[in-house]
């Protein structure tokens, strides 16, 4: 009942992850315009995702540009789209992999496989995390570099956006989840109905045809 338990609970928590990973790879905003010094009052606000780039107007119009070249991105960026689309799918993976050896389903009837086949999942899992948690932190230190590096114009600094929040948490799900799916159910698991029925032995019968009194107390 208790690894049951712990297995929705990890894979609940994997899937959310998953799906937090994608929203974060879609979205502009993991660049946005630094506010600061004679830049605190602008007309526009900037925001550069994996993708795209975005200006938002003042009046709330906002106009996008896919990204017309991968070479012409910066390193950052292009490690960003390989490791965070890599995740997804490692992601999507996993999951097919989990639900074959959850105890809710019948896809493996052998309890020790069943088992392996679950933390084999959440290995998957963790590593979904670190390849999208890779990119955050690269790109998050990239951004604080700049914003404190006195050489960048004011214009051009940038802050951390909602995508980088969006992909912590992401990965922190991740993580956690493939830990509990590996820790929920031990490859050495015994079956939950260990015990068989064994039927008591036939009472035998006398030469005469009765029972034998030796069979009754």
């Amino acid at each position: 009942m208790i690894s049951a338990c712990l297995e929705i609970v990890g894979l609940g928590l994997s899937i959310t992850g998953t799906l937090l990973v994608m929203v974060a790879c879609g979205l502009p905003m993991w660049k946005v315009s630094a506010f600061i010094e004679s830049n605190i009052v602008v007309a526009q606000n900037i925001w550069d995702g994996l993708w795209m780039s975005c200006v938002v107007q003042s009046t709330g119009q906002m106009q996008c540009k896919m990204h017309d070249s991968v070479l012409a991105l910066t390193t950052d960026l292009q490690t960003a789209r390989a490791l965070t689309v890599i995740s997804s799918v490692l992601g999507v993976q996993a999951l097919m992999i989990t639900i074959a050896g959850a105890q809710c389903t019948n896809c493996i009837t052998k309890e020790s496989i069943k088992a392996k086949v679950v933390n084999v999942g959440g290995v998957i899992y963790i590593i979904a995390g670190l390849f999208v948690l890779v990119p955050l932190c690269w790109m998050a230190n990239n951004i604080i570099s700049d914003f404190y590096d006195p050489q960048v114009p004011y214009p051009k600094k940038r802050e951390i956006g909602a995508a980088l929040y969006i992909g912590w948490a992401a990965s922190a799900m991740l993580l956690v989840g493939g830990v509990i799916l590996c820790f929920s159910r031990p490859a050495d698991e015994k079956s939950s109905y260990p015990l068989k029925y064994v039927p008591p032995p036939m009472k035998s019968a006398s030469v005469n045809g009765d029972y034998d009194k030796r069979n009754y107390v």
